[in-house]
């Protein structure tokens, strides 16, 4: 062995590790799912998940609650684990009524709010869950539990689950993205891979607080000519694949192996997919791109699109902040919904039409909601209203899921679900199952016990499926 190149490998041992955050792909076989996992035949192939970060009030929106307004003012015991925390005591609370007008939409006649009347005008092709509870009474409890299924624990995001099960359609890309993530309530658990192999990870563009027309993949262009940065790519291959043979089934070492593979051949697919080349002047404007104040989520959510054409199998958006505050938690000042329902209204609506038009909607599940909703009680002066986790709504659309029907229901404010009832945990395990994975099969074994998603709870709720 050439003791220059020896020591050139020994030097450079401990720098493999520093290629892991690159993310995904595979090395030698091409591919990064394990052992197929289907246990019947999937619905839909990809999944967008618009997450709406704070909570929206579910009574302003989608769940309609006649004897909100007709009790508005009334003090009433709305006893709830909020209350209890915060005060030990569950004190009498001030009916308020909703802020926005519902009324009947479509041949459905389902029933939404002018808060997002783009929204609205789409609820024939939207499955309304009335009736959704969840663990955690705050945003970083609750955030964490919407997308690792834990309030407490590091655990393996709902993405890096989905990309472990079914892994990319396109080798060329990751399997995971997140759009614009925050960096508070979770922040990168939200999307991590916790103790799956480090592959699995979502990939972030951007994040919270940065324009998303200036969002990007961190060092996504070689700073070095394509020959230069061909032969770097070539030593590095060769130095870590000395190591792993050196150290086989290092698991650690593997993934930043298959993370720096896909880096490199991202450097000729990704750029083309985030950028906006070729999109008409029509398709700009159905997202409300390069207008205020639509600009900004109408591109996350035209990138999403693009991205599922791609192959991404799981595409966050992220709407919110990175503030204490998260971006829908109006504890005082409830009519500032208003306008983050000014900002995502229109993209949300043009990516169901655009979908839709393409042929995409019949095999993309989009995903809409908060980590909560809020409470038919006022809060703040009467100006606000506070978390609610023990009823609240979310809506799917496309995939298989049924159009143009609510599912379950809150009691007769809102406060808590009581019919046909849909835990979070049920949620996760309902869109694996239309991804065509089977939620308590999706498993990986990790200090001695096989964990999984939905942990030891979840059902899949048939009913929601056309």
């Amino acid at each position: 062995m050439n003791p220059l190149l020896f020591s050139r490998r020994r030097a450079l041992q401990t720098l493999g590790c520093g290629f892991g955050s690159l993310a995904m792909a595979g090395l030698a076989s091409g591919e990064n799912s394990p052992a197929p996992l289907l246990k019947h035949t999937a619905r839909a192939k990809r999944i967008i998940f618009l997450f709406m970060q704070g909570g929206v009030s579910h009574v302003d929106s989608f769940d309609h609650k006649p004897k909100l307004a007709a009790e508005d003012g009334r003090l009433l015991d709305f006893a709830d684990l909020r209350s209890l925390a915060k005060t030990g005591k569950s004190p009498q609370q001030r009916v308020m009524k909703p802020l926005w007008d519902f009324s009947q939409h479509g041949e459905s006649g389902l029933w939404g709010s002018s808060l997002f009347p783009e929204m609205c005008a789409h609820l024939d092709d939207l499955c309304v869950i009335r009736s959704m509870h969840t663990e955690g009474i705050a945003h970083g409890p609750a955030t964490l539990f919407m997308h690792t299924g834990t309030t407490t624990f590091v655990r393996p995001s709902m993405g890096a689950w989905i990309n472990y099960g079914l892994g990319s359609e396109n080798q060329n890309m990751p399997g995971f993205v997140t759009i614009s993530p925050s960096l508070g309530n979770g922040g990168p658990r939200n999307y991590g891979n916790a103790f799956l192999p480090a592959v699995f990870q979502g990939t972030p563009i951007g994040r919270a607080g940065i324009a998303a027309k200036d969002a990007s993949i961190g060092n996504l262009r070689p700073a070095r000519t394509q020959d230069e940065a061909r032969r770097q790519f070539d030593l590095l291959r060769e130095l870590n694949a000395e190591q792993l043979r050196q150290k086989p089934g290092e698991s650690e070492l593997d993934a930043v192996l298959q993370s720096y593979e896909l880096a490199w051949r991202m450097q000729d697919s990704a750029p083309s997919v985030l950028g906006m080349d070729g999109e008409s002047p029509e398709t700009l404007a159905l997202y409300g791109i390069g207008r205020a104040p639509t600009d900004n989520f109408g591109r996350q959510c035209l990138l999403a699109r693009r991205l599922c054409e791609s192959g991404v199998r799981f595409v966050q958006v992220n709407y919110g902040d990175n503030t204490n505050n998260p971006a829908w938690d109006q504890h005082s000042n409830l009519k500032k919904h208003g306008d983050h329902a000014a900002a995502v209204d229109r993209p949300v609506a043009g990516l169901l039409a655009d979908l839709k038009q393409r042929g995409l909607l019949e095999d993309t599940i989009v995903w809409w909601g908060g980590e909560f909703g809020r409470t038919p009680y006022a809060e703040k002066n009467g100006t606000g209203r506070d978390h609610n986790p023990a009823g609240f709504s979310i809506w799917v659309a496309g995939g298989g899921f049924k159009k143009g029907v609510a599912y379950g229901e809150t009691d007769e404010y809102g406060h808590h679900a009581v019919a046909n009832k849909v835990h979070m945990h049920d949620l996760h395990a309902t869109l694996l199952h239309a991804l065509g994975l089977d939620h308590e099969a999706l498993t990986f074994r990790h200090a001695g016990r096989d964990y999984r998603l939905t942990d030891v709870y979840g059902r899949v709720v048939h009913d929601l499926f056309a």
